[in-house]
């Protein structure tokens, strides 16, 4: 009788204990060769799946690359098309109002910077520790 704390034998481990005790083991013959037989069946079965999952994913490959192609077309179209759209109807307002407001969002960047340099330039330094520092300050050369 066999612990259940041990591990359950392989199939090929089971073929070969039935085979060296073919007079008590022709229950462990079979079991392990239908075992194997059923490994193989399953390992065939895992590699035509993958090889039709990669078919697949060529013809997606395929198929996105041939949608690339189209809208790389309809971009250059419309690119073409662009200056047309330039001289006809586009009043230079709204190109006039983006320049300004991005330059008054410049000015309070910059006024935010200077503010903030102001700022710690004029807090007063810290009054030094009255215990010795806990690293020599001499530099050794």
């Amino acid at each position: 009788m066999r612990l259940a704390t041990e591990t359950p034998l392989t199939h090929r481990e089971r073929l070969t204990r039935g085979l060296a005790h073919t007079a008590a083991g022709p229950v462990d013959v079979a079991r392990g060769a239908v075992g194997l037989s059923g490994d193989a069946v399953r390992r065939g079965a895992v590699e035509l799946r993958r090889r039709y999952r990669e078919s697949q994913l060529s013809d997606r490959v395929a198929e996105a690359a041939e949608a690339a192609a189209r809208e790389l077309a309809a971009a250059q179209e419309a690119v073409a098309a662009f200056p047309e759209l330039l001289e006809g109807s586009a009043p230079r307002r709204h190109v006039r109002r983006s320049w300004v407001i991005a330059a008054a969002a410049g000015a309070a960047l910059l006024a935010g910077g200077v503010a903030v340099v102001v700022i710690r330039r004029s807090k007063r330094p810290e009054e030094p520790s009255p215990r010795p520092p806990s690293v020599d300050a001499q530099h050794k050369i």
